[in-house]
């Protein structure tokens, strides 16, 4: 069932950062930049300069969950380093992990649109590796409900159009009402 809604040979990280040039440089100033040890958003530094959305490495996964951060964004957080979020790194304890979590639902929800528009698949990421052990059903049936809610309701304004221009470029489905997505390919 995971093949068939990604197969992970989708778009790759620098079509991902064109993708998202074409959409948001002119209107946001705002460019997705690959290459970072950690991701980071870096508001512009000086008048007329491009804010930045920095990405792990080349990781395509990476790419699309900073850029699902960046469109649930407002204005105003938008012009905070890291939109002005807490980071608690790896090693959470189960109070943490969960508050983390809950955080990090939406964005989470968002990628997967993303990675399925990308035609690339998708795993939730818990993101805590040395911290510990919580079962991770929990957070992966949060991430599948908001996913559910987005393909109802719509999605935020710059991520549909993210969504609709990767859709575009990867030959997937650009219809949200024609998209199912069962609760096993959130893992």
């Amino acid at each position: 069932m995971r093949e068939s809604l990604g197969a992970d040979v989708g778009l790759g990280s620098e079509r991902i950062c064109e993708i998202f040039a074409v959409c948001f440089a002119p209107s946001h100033k705002t460019v997705l930049i690959g290459g970072g040890e950690e991701p980071f958003y870096q508001p512009a530094t000086e008048f007329g300069g491009h804010h930045k959305v920095v990405f792990r490495a080349d990781y395509a996964a990476s790419a699309l969950h900073e850029v699902a951060h960046w469109c649930i964004a407002g204005e105003a957080r938008r012009q905070l380093p890291d939109y002005g979020y807490w980071y608690e790194p790896d090693g959470r304890n189960s109070e943490t992990q969960r508050i983390f979590e809950g955080v990090e639902v939406r964005p989470q929800a968002l990628e997967c649109l993303f990675s399925l528009a990308a035609g690339r698949l998708f795993r939730v990421s818990i993101d805590n590796l040395g911290g510990d052990s919580l079962d991770p059903f929990p957070f992966q049936l949060a991430v599948w409900q908001q996913v559910q809610c987005y393909l109802r309701r719509g999605l935020p304004e710059r991520g549909e159009q993210f969504r609709w221009a990767l859709a575009r470029a990867s030959g997937a489905e650009t219809d949200l009402t024609a998209v199912n997505i069962p609760l096993e390919y959130i893992s």
